[in-house]
């Protein structure tokens, strides 16, 4: 990690609104970004791969959308082997995705993976290999550290199977994030950090490594939510300008965020899990950590997010250009 990026990543103040900051640290980041040349080319983007990128910078939008988002998404689903072949309840899951956003693996991993995963966390953070980025909550990236998080858990071929089908695009693993408590993060869409365009080539896979409950602060969600509009810095006062990314901008979209669940009247459900169970969501649905109510308690979990190949990737807030440790 950089000396810069890892800045970026413990920062808290002024100057992470700056445009220019991210840009610098793009410089140093070639090799992960080259791929984007070809990806800039065929959609049209007239932009150095270094500079800032945001929905502003694309003036219409793609009809390239993912293929079970598609009206007869469900249509094709059914006429596909991967679906026919499929149990039940995986077929009741695959439904589910479609219809309100996400999919619940009861037990994916067995005791015996999550006291493994536990473990490789814990030795990580108390050699100070992996640390606590800027928000005290989040681990990021353990799996750039440990063979055993990248290959049987990151990259679990199982996992990787059930998420390519779902995308209908091959998988690119972008990153993980390990939390010892619960995120107490308010409702967003994983797509206003980790934007595509086209619009919705984002998957998110959540691991519970330990039970949830309603004092320790449990995942929630809005079930259908993901059929609404993504918003971008474009639909709120983010202070977006060519100099500033704005601010105040994640807490002024958050409030937007909560405008839209109050307008739509978005029903707030709970993901009460058991270790080894795994919560798989679609790019816009709305989400986020309820507050911890005893002091003291944990919820260890570690969720990993997917980007699919051959489109463009990036961070709508900060404007910079996705950096994936996959494209060397």
């Amino acid at each position: 990690m950089g000396i810069i990026h890892k800045w970026i990543s413990n920062y808290s103040g002024k100057l992470r609104s700056l445009k220019l900051v991210y840009v610098l640290n793009n410089l140093f980041k070639k090799k992960q970004l080259k791929h984007n040349t070809h990806i800039y080319e065929k959609y049209g983007l007239k932009k150095s791969i270094f500079s800032a990128i945001g929905k502003q910078d694309f003036t219409s939008s793609s009809d390239d959308i993912p293929w079970l988002d598609k009206k007869n998404g469900l249509g094709e689903l059914k006429e596909h082997d991967f679906y026919k072949n499929a149990d039940d309840e995986l077929k009741a899951q695959l439904h589910n995705f479609i219809d309100h956003g996400f999919i619940v693996l009861k037990g994916f991993y067995s005791p015996d993976e999550v006291e493994k995963l536990n473990t490789e966390v814990e030795l990580l953070k108390n050699k100070g290999i992996v640390d606590f980025n800027y928000t005290g909550k989040k681990l990021m990236e353990s799996f750039k550290h440990s063979e055993l998080i990248d290959k049987e858990y990151f990259k679990n071929p199982r996992l990787l199977e059930l998420l390519h089908f779902l995308m209908g695009k091959k998988i690119v693993p972008f990153h993980t994030i390990n939390f010892i408590e619960g995120s107490e993060q308010k409702a967003h869409s994983d797509s206003i950090h980790m934007t595509t365009e086209p619009e919705g080539y984002l998957i998110a896979a959540w691991t519970a490594l330990e039970p949830t409950h309603a004092d320790n602060g449990p995942l929630f969600y809005y079930p259908d939510s993901h059929k609404l509009p993504y918003i971008t810095c474009q639909d709120y006062d983010s202070g977006n300008n060519k100099w500033l990314i704005g601010n105040n901008s994640y807490k002024k979209y958050e409030d937007k965020i909560s405008e839209v669940i109050e307008e739509k009247k978005l029903k707030k459900e709970y993901f009460f899990a058991e270790p080894g169970d795994v919560f798989i969501w679609h790019a816009n649905l709305l989400h986020g950590g309820d507050p911890i109510k005893k002091e003291g308690l944990t919820r260890k979990s570690m969720v990993a997010h997917y980007f699919c190949e051959d489109v463009i990737c990036y961070h709508e807030i900060s404007q910079r250009p996705a950096l994936i440790p996959d494209v060397e």
